[in-house]
C-alpha cells in the first residue's frame, strides 16, 4: 500500500508502507529498519541492518528498536521473512540498535 504526501517544495513522493515482521504493526518505511541477509556471508545466515535500503537482496522491516528484534527471534519470524529454516546470526542488527543507548557514536538514519 502506498500513499502520496506532498512535499513543501509542491512535488510529490510515494511513501510506501510496509509490516514490522515482529509486531506486525503496518507503519510507513521510513518508521522502520530494513533488515536483509549479508551478501558476502557464505552460510546466507548473518542479518545486516541496511538503514539506507540499498544492500541487494531480499528485506525484512523491523521496528527499530531492541525490544522487537528480541520478539522477532523469539517469534521466528526472520526465518519466515527470509524463506529459510535455520536459526539467523542478528548479532549486527543488535549492535547496530543498541549503538545509541550505550552513547556511541553512529549515525542512525531511517529515512531516504
Amino acid at each position: 500500500m502506498t500513499e502520496i504526501r506532498e512535499r513543501a517544495t509542491g512535488t510529490s513522493r510515494e511513501i510506501r508502507v510496509r509490516t514490522c515482521i515482529a509486531t506486525r504493526e503496518r507503519r510507513p518505511d521510513t518508521e522502520l529498519l530494513r533488515v536483509v541477509l549479508d551478501p558476502e556471508d557464505p552460510t546466507r545466515t548473518r542479518l545486516l541492518p541496511d538503514p539506507s535500503r540499498k544492500l541487494p537482496g531480499r528485506g525484512a522491516w523491523i521496528t527499530p528498536d531492541v525490544v522487537a528484534l528480541e520478539l522477532a527471534e523469539q517469534r521466528r519470524a526472520f526465518g519466515r521473512a527470509f524463506r529459510m529454516s535455520t536459526a539467523v546470526d542478528s548479532g549486527h542488527v543488535r549492535t547496530y540498535l543498541a549503538a545509541p543507548v550505550a552513547g556511541t557514536d553512529i549515525t542512525r538514519k531511517t529515512e531516504h
